[in-house]
């Protein structure tokens, strides 16, 4: 069932998107102005470059299993009517959507996919803004410049979520009890934190912080939810499509010559080359059917964070269909890197035993154009800020769990996962 928001009218809106280049405008975590509500800020940032925008042109809700193909009706339906001006041809030019998917099709959070008034970008060092308004009411162009530094939400107070530590640990026993019998092979369970602040959260702080304690993950806002990724779900780009793949995890010491030793450990690791081999296998499977030929690496490399290191692996392959890059999210959704395998088995085992909505946590967030290319990734490493009131904020962190697997160990790896989000909501 989809339910358009458009200016609080319904139908499909006819938009006009007039892009334009600008001077290097510097820090884009930095342009949000600060009485931007905060589901209006939206931004996909990665090592200084990626988009960052405000305002809602338009915007859609969707719910259920058909949460992706009624967005994409709606937006095809969008870029079909829109009137483009444009002096820039790289991609995240010219009108684009941003979206966020909820992980179950059960989970009342759906889908929501925002058209910002203003987006401003920077790519291989081209800038540019696009502004997007309803036709006929053209707004004047607002002025690009860095803000005054984002507040800080004070003092934070935080608490269970769904499940104490020791609930999951128990949880993460009776998963292992059932993957040993034969029920399942792996499911990725999650866990959620309740955090309270002494004054409103704001996106624009977030942002900042994250994208700059965690520069070489992609940071992402989409109406109110906030994280850093380090997994990119699906890129497609003018015929090539590419996703890259996280499982298996080691937290980081901080001393450089520990955590090299700790790297060869992940590589070794057949509890971790398991679970990387799982979340592969799916993608590579879901991908297949819309490529003509795919580069699927035999052994996977390890990501360095900050906070923890990654099994990874990047596949790649060579459209062959029409399909968006949101269609191959659809398709890609849920993988074994955040659901488990065999799917439904591993969906029933989360339903049963982590006692939460995960809401949009672990389910595709990201952007496209018009055309179809644009970039998804999964919505790792994040919080969902309360609509009601925004100094309280979810935050979200998820482990695969295999045969191998021991519930402490869990539980620590889950806290390293938690930690982008405490640090970013943390004063200096």
């Amino acid at each position: 069932m989809t339910l358009p928001l458009v200016d609080d009218a319904p139908g499909t809106p006819s938009l006009v998107a007039r892009t334009t280049a600008i001077p290097d405008p510097g820090d884009l975590a930095a342009l949000v102005p600060a009485d931007v509500p905060a589901r209006d800020v939206v931004s996909w940032l990665r090592d200084g470059d990626g988009l960052i925008g405000w305002g809602r042109a338009a915007s859609v809700r969707t719910t259920g299993e058909d949460r992706f193909e009624d967005a994409e009706a709606w937006w095809r339906q969008v870029s079909a009517q829109a009137v483009c001006r444009t002096d820039v041809d790289v991609p995240g030019s010219g009108p684009i959507a941003f979206g966020s998917f909820a992980f179950s099709p059960h989970s009342d959070a759906g889908a929501a996919l925002v058209i910002p008034a203003v987006v401003v970008g920077r790519r291989d060092g081209v800038s540019w803004v696009t502004h997007i308004s309803p036709a006929g009411r053209l707004s004047p162009a607002p002025r690009i410049v860095p803000t005054p530094a984002a507040s800080a939400p004070g003092e934070l107070a935080y608490s269970d979520g769904a499940l104490t530590g020791p609930q999951w640990t128990t949880a993460i026993a009776r998963t292992v009890e059932l993957i040993q019998a034969g029920d399942v092979d792996k499911v990725v369970m999650a866990r959620d934190v309740q955090v309270e602040a002494a004054a409103p959260i704001g996106p624009q702080w977030l942002v900042q912080r994250l994208s700059e304690q965690y520069a070489n993950t992609w940071t992402f806002s989409v109406d109110g939810l906030i994280g850093a990724t380090p997994e990119m779900l699906v890129r497609r780009e003018k015929g090539l499509v590419m996703s890259r793949i996280l499982a298996g995890t080691i937290q980081r010491t901080g001393n450089d010559e520990r955590d090299l030793a700790l790297a060869g450990s992940l590589a070794r690791s057949s509890k971790d080359l398991e679970e990387h081999e799982y979340a592969v296998r799916s993608v590579a499977d879901a991908l297949r059917p819309h490529c003509t030929s795919m580069n699927v690496p035999e052994s996977p490399f390890v990501l360095h964070l900050p906070n923890v290191m990654h099994l990874a692996t990047d596949v790649a392959g060579v459209l062959d269909d029409r399909a968006s890059s949101l269609k191959l999210a659809a398709a890609l959704h849920p993988s074994a890197a955040v659901c488990g395998t065999p799917t439904a088995a591993a969906a029933a085992v989360i339903e049963e035993l982590e006692h939460m909505d995960r809401g949009r946590y672990a389910g595709p967030v990201g952007w496209m154009d018009t055309a179809g290319d644009g970039e998804w990734g999964i919505a790792l490493r994040c919080g969902a800020l309360d609509p009601h009131d925004t100094r309280h904020i979810t935050i979200f962190a998820g482990c695969g769990v295999v045969a191998g697997s021991e519930p402490d160990a869990e539980l620590a790896e889950s806290e390293a996962k938690l930690l982008p989000m405490r640090d970013a909501l943390t004063s200096d």
